[in-house]
């Protein structure tokens, strides 16, 4: 089982807020973290310094916002952006992964589990990021 990648971080990114996940390639394993919080999609670069510190990634997975005929919108360059960004301040690989309704998907599989509706006090940002990895895990590293 040889893998380009181990250990993945995965960005689901926002303008008040960047939901992140982690996972492993080599395992297939995923799981939210902690939100970064952000000013006009500007994260406080300290703190994913300090994400990056902490897991080590092989490489960073960014979601990017189409819409749904796939055409580009205006999240998705403001992602793609955010991507560069990230790629210049770490000097890590960085991917794009169609997100489309993984939000939805993320919103729809917390109301499974009892949550309220107020995404605001309990946002799925990084449960979006969990999925988008998943969904990237499946289409890049195959079992």
């Amino acid at each position: 089982m040889n893998r380009r990648h181990r250990t993945i971080l995965a960005l689901d990114f926002g303008l008040r807020q960047i939901g992140v996940a982690v996972g492993n390639s080599a395992t297939g394993t995923t799981q939210p973290l902690p939100l970064l919080k952000a000013r006009e999609g500007a994260p406080q670069w300290p703190q994913v310094q300090a994400l990056i510190d902490e897991w080590r990634p092989d490489l960073l997975v960014v979601g990017d916002p189409l819409n749904m005929d796939g055409s580009d919108s205006d999240m998705s360059q403001r992602a793609r952006k955010f991507a560069r960004r990230l790629h210049g301040r770490t000097g890590l690989p960085v991917a794009l992964a169609d997100e489309r309704l993984t939000s939805f998907e993320a919103k729809q599989a917390a109301r499974q589990r009892g949550h309220r509706g107020d995404y605001r006090a309990a946002p799925v940002d990084s449960f979006a990021a969990e999925l988008i990895l998943q969904h990237w895990l499946s289409e890049n590293e195959p079992p």
